[in-house]
């Protein structure tokens, strides 16, 4: 399928969505969001694609915020759409994917790059990336899940004040805060997502699903996440991927898992 402001490529079980818009920086406008759903849905629904790359053209920029030009005349109304337009299709869509995606963070990721980000389920970033929500300093607040989920990723106090200064933090230090898992070379950075991307392929899509699932239940209003942990924990028994699992290590071999 051809895209205006991104493309896809596969490569074995791992799909890779590149952000194409690198006169803009790869800035996200309502088409882009738009086409980031359409081939994130494509890649769950293929039974192939055991993982899934979001990463921004270019050494500059993964995203470098939304593009202000479209919304800036936008009424309320409108902008509480299209808040709920970037939750329902893109952020909260993402998170609770069934299929672990990965955040390749190349260069600036602000505003809603971070947010795109912050929705994926691991994030390694390039020592030149630069991370941040300046929505502040426009006069709004991030609209795509910023102010919920970079507290819990770095605590409320360190959230607090990333969002109400509008500043940014180096790569280093948003590893130091929790923000991103691993900081690579530029280099580096589609190499070792790859790696961490064949590692999960090892394990079984059955489990992998029921940990994200059991996970984000933590984080969900009047939702014991115990009680979700319980029932994907029973849910997996008698699978065929936990029949495998279970007589592999029985029997002293590799797991195969389709």
């Amino acid at each position: 399928m051809s895209y205006n402001n991104i493309f896809s490529e596969t490569s074995g079980k791992i799909a890779k969505i590149v952000i194409n818009r690198p006169k803009k920086l790869n800035s996200l406008n309502i088409e882009t969001i738009a086409e980031l759903h359409e081939a994130i849905s494509i890649a769950d629904r293929d039974n192939n694609i055991r993982v899934i790359i979001i990463t921004g053209a270019g050494e500059k920029a993964f995203v470098a915020g939304a593009d202000i030009s479209e919304f800036a005349n936008f009424t309320s109304d409108q902008g509480y759409d299209l808040s709920l337009n970037g939750h329902k299709k893109l952020c909260d869509f993402i998170e609770n994917l069934s299929k672990p995606v990965i955040a390749a963070i190349n260069g600036f990721a602000l505003g809603g790059g971070l947010e795109l980000a912050m929705s994926c389920h691991i994030r390694i970033a390039s020592e030149n990336a630069k991370m941040g929500l300046p929505e502040v300093s426009l006069g709004a607040i991030p609209g795509y899940g910023g102010t919920q989920r970079l507290p819990q990723l770095i605590g409320k106090g360190k959230a607090m004040e990333l969002i109400i200064s509008g500043g940014m933090i180096d790569a280093n230090s948003a590893l130091s805060f929790g923000l991103v898992n691993h900081v690579v070379l530029q280099d580096n950075l589609m190499e070792t997502s790859n790696e961490i991307a064949m590692k999960i392929l090892k394990n079984s899509p059955l489990a992998i699903r029921a940990s994200i699932i059991a996970i984000n239940s933590n984080y969900k209003d009047g939702v014991n996440g115990y009680e979700v942990e319980m029932r994907e924990f029973s849910n997996c028994f008698q699978s065929e991927d936990f029949i495998e699992g279970t007589n592999a290590f029985l029997e002293k071999r590799k797991s195969n898992f389709n």
